[in-house]
Parts: structure tokens; C-alpha cells; sequence
């Protein structure tokens, strides 16, 4: 059986932000475990700009960010393998893969960190009446079609769901000579960014139809049309507002579920709300020595925010595997009033106060509110916000005392106050 201290399963932008950050602590046994043919993960398909911002401050596009990824990477000399699918993890952290080269290979690994990413939702999780004629595409597969294999899906468009990828893909197909007939959201809210929506949307005059879904698709060999329909406050389509949108093509942008199947085999705790892991602030989850970082974790809505958590992610495994951390008591971060979720869910008592960021998601627009976090009813944190929205990330960063303050209270709560928050 192999040995290796680390081994990371993924190479896109969160594996490889993470082995950078392993290797500059001081760690030099690492495996990278990635099943595409080359490194950079979904970046390779997101040929539009808009990232790099936070992390390089100026605007690259997708392969060229990842790019600087894989040039750190290599400059390192960290190990990787192409074309390896990882087939189990188990929590005795062995890690067995298979290639064409190396046949099926296990590795005991000191620690490892899952960094495998997320898939789309399909039509069938979303029960869409009508028959399996060609012309329906999750929003991911068509940006691989027209970006890497030069395809165009089709020519009249209705793209249902309004999140980032959706939205960019309007954008493109109407590049590439199609026409984007309408974009469909079910809730009264966007779920991707709202730059994304007045660059993608209405640049284009795209008409983007709020609180309406598909209830059925029409055509036997190809996609004939589409029917909408308006819906309830309980999302239950009103038949009596249906229409016929004829089109060739329907692109699904429904959701980004986190690939985490090799978790669960491992017995890795998830959390109910983001499909991802249940980590403290090391990134660790409840099975010791695994960690896990970027959109198999949470689904995030900047890559830049990616790579900072997995840099987090990597530097606290190289710590572990040197002895630093461990497997502490814990305390939980609760989340009420209009906020869905944190990561990390939880906070480590180990002694170890510095910074600290918190990600987190509202369930709603809010307007007018107050995010506050409290300590044993104690405010340690408070930032007034004129809105909040679903589809744009809540990013904290606590100081050493703050965070001092966290580690030691009983019971941690993190709302929004004022305003129309519930």
C-alpha cells in the first residue's frame, strides 16, 4: 500500500489553492487526485472575465485563473495525477483510485482533504411533465458544449433557473447568434449575482420572469416549446397564467448539489442546508484528519472566495499532520433570523485565536437589516447592510479578540436584525 502525507481528491480550484498552501507550510508529501485530463477543474469552461478580483486584484477570466493556480502548483513540484477517479475514501483515511496507468491503487494517507466540487441538479430532481426529446441541457453541460467542443445546443433558448451559470449562459448563447426568449425563476428573487443579471440580462434585454416555472415541455424528438406558468406563494403553478414559448432548447440552472459521496462513505457528517460537510474553523470535519474546502463544501459565488477557505483548508491539514491540531471540543454557531447558514458550523477550542472568517447565506431579500453575531447574548460583531439577497455570499471576518470571545462562550448565534428580517 502507498503512503502519502496528504492527499487531495480534486484538482480544480479549491484542491490546487489548497496544495499551494499545504506545501508553503511546510508539508512536501502531497498528492493531488483529479479524474479529468488536466488540472483546473470547471474553470476550464467559464471562458467569460470576472474573476481574480479579490485574490490577484485585476479581472481574468476562468482558465486564466486557474492557470496561476497550476503555474504555483508546478513551480512546487507537488505531485499529481490526471485521469485518476478516486472510488472510495474511507475514515481510516486510505484513498483508493484507479487509472489506465496505475491500474487500482490504495493510499493510507495522513490526512486528506476533499476538494471534489459540485454537479448540477437534473431535470429529473425537478419533475418537468413531457416527453425525453432532444434540446434540454443543465446550463453547465451547454457552457461545455459551446466553450470546449464548439457545439451550439440550439438556436431559440428559455433558460430555466436564474443562477450564475444560467445567467451567463444567456449571455453566450445570444454571443453565438441564439435567441434567449426568456429566463424563468421560480422565487420572486434572483439566485445568482446581481451584476451578473444586469451584464447577462438586461444588456441584452433578455426578460427575466420572477415567481414562474416550466410545468411542462413540449415535443416528441426535439423540443418544440416550452409552457410557463406564474406560481402561488407556495411556488404551486397557476395554470390559468400558462403560455406557450416555442424554442428548440431548455437550459436547466436549478441548483449546484456538492459531490460528496465519497464523504458520506466515509462517514462524514453533512449538514441538512448545504449538502456539504458539517467543518469547524481548521476545515475539518467530524471524521479527524479529513478535511473539506470550496463548493463540495458550500456552494460558493466567487472562485476568489474558493481558494481563500482552501488555502485555510490546506494550511490547517499540513498543522494536523505535523502535530499542531487536533480533534477538539467544539462549539456550535447557530443560525436564526433569516440566516441559512454559516460555515464553519463550528468553532474549535483549541487555544488558537487568530482571524477568522465566517461565510454565510440569507433565506430571503432582506432590506434595512443588521447581521450581528452574539456570545452568550454579549454583540461581539455587527454590519448594517441596505440589502441581502440569497445569491450573493455574507462574508465576515472576525479579529483575534472576537474570535477569542467566540471559542470561549457557550452558545453562539449569528441573525439579522431590523428591518423586514423574520
Amino acid at each position: 500500500m502507498a503512503v502519502k502525507n496528504l492527499v487531495i481528491v480534486g484538482g480544480g480550484p479549491a484542491g490546487l489553492a489548497a496544495a499551494k498552501a499545504a506545501y508553503d507550510c511546510g508539508e512536501r508529501d502531497i498528492l493531488i487526485l483529479e479524474r479529468e485530463n488536466e488540472l483546473g477543474g470547471i474553470l476550464e469552461q467559464c471562458i467569460h472575465n470576472g474573476f481574480g478580483l479579490h485574490t490577484f486584484k485585476e479581472e481574468l477570466t476562468g482558465p486564466e485563473y486557474a492557470q496561476r493556480y497550476i503555474d504555483e502548483v508546478a513551480k512546487r513540484g507537488i505531485e499529481y495525477k490526471l485521469a485518476s477517479t478516486v472510488l472510495e475514501v474511507t475514515d481510516e483515511k486510505k484513498v483508493t483510485y484507479v487509472n489506465a496507468t496505475d491500474g487500482v491503487v490504495t493510499v493510507q494517507a495522513k490526512a486528506v482533504i476533499l476538494a471534489c466540487g459540485c454537479r448540477e441538479r437534473p431535470r429529473g430532481a425537478i419533475n418537468i411533465a413531457g416527453m425525453r426529446g432532444a434540446g434540454v441541457f443543465s446550463a453547465g453541460t451547454a457552457q461545455r458544449l459551446v466553450n470546449i467542443e464548439g457545439y451550439l445546443p440550439g438556436r431559440e433558448v428559455v433558460i430555466l433557473g436564474s443562477g450564475d451559470i444560467g445567467l451567463i449562459m444567456a449571455r453566450r448563447m445570444t454571443f453565438e447568434g441564439a435567441k434567449v426568449k426568456a429566463v424563468v425563476e421560480l422565487m420572486p428573487y434572483s439566485s445568482g449575482l446581481n451584476r451578473n443579471i444586469v451584464q447577462c440580462l438586461n444588456d441584452f434585454g433578455i426578460p427575466l420572469k420572477f415567481s414562474h416555472t416550466v410545468v411542462e415541455i413540449r415535443g416528441k424528438d426535439r423540443v418544440e416549446g416550452v409552457v410557463i406558468a406564474a406560481v402561488d406563494k407556495n411556488v404551486n403553478p397557476v395554470m390559468e397564467t400558462a403560455e406557450l414559448i416555442p424554442c428548440d432548447t431548455l437550459l436547466l440552472s436549478v441548483g449546484l448539489l456538492p459531490e460528496n459521496e465519497l464523504a458520506k462513505n466515509a462517514g462524514v457528517a453533512l449538514s441538512p442546508v448545504t449538502g456539504g460537510a458539517v467543518v469547524d474553523d481548521n476545515m475539518m470535519t467530524n471524521v479527524e484528519g479529513i478535511f473539506q474546502c470550496g463548493n463540495v463544501l458550500h456552494v460558493h459565488d466567487l472562485v476568489d472566495f474558493v481558494s481563500s477557505e482552501s488555502e485555510n483548508a490546506g494550511k490547517c491539514a499540513a498543522e494536523y499532520i505535523n502535530g499542531k491540531r487536533g480533534a477538539d471540543e467544539k462549539v456550535t454557531v447557530k443560525t436564526v433570523k433569516g440566516v441559512r447558514y454559516c460555515v464553519p458550523q463550528q468553532l474549535s477550542r483549541d487555544g488558537n485565536f487568530e482571524p477568522l472568517n465566517l461565510k454565510m447565506r440569507v433565506s430571503n431579500v432582506f432590506k434595512k437589516v443588521e447581521l450581528t453575531v452574539t456570545c452568550d447574548g454579549e454583540k461581539v460583531y455587527s454590519r448594517k447592510r441596505p440589502v441581502v439577497a440569497p445569491g450573493e455570499m455574507e462574508n465576515i471576518t472576525l479579529n483575534s479578540e472576537q474570535v477569542r470571545k467566540l471559542k470561549t462562550a457557550k452558545e453562539i448565534v449569528i441573525s439579522l436584525e431590523g428591518g423586514d428580517a423574520k
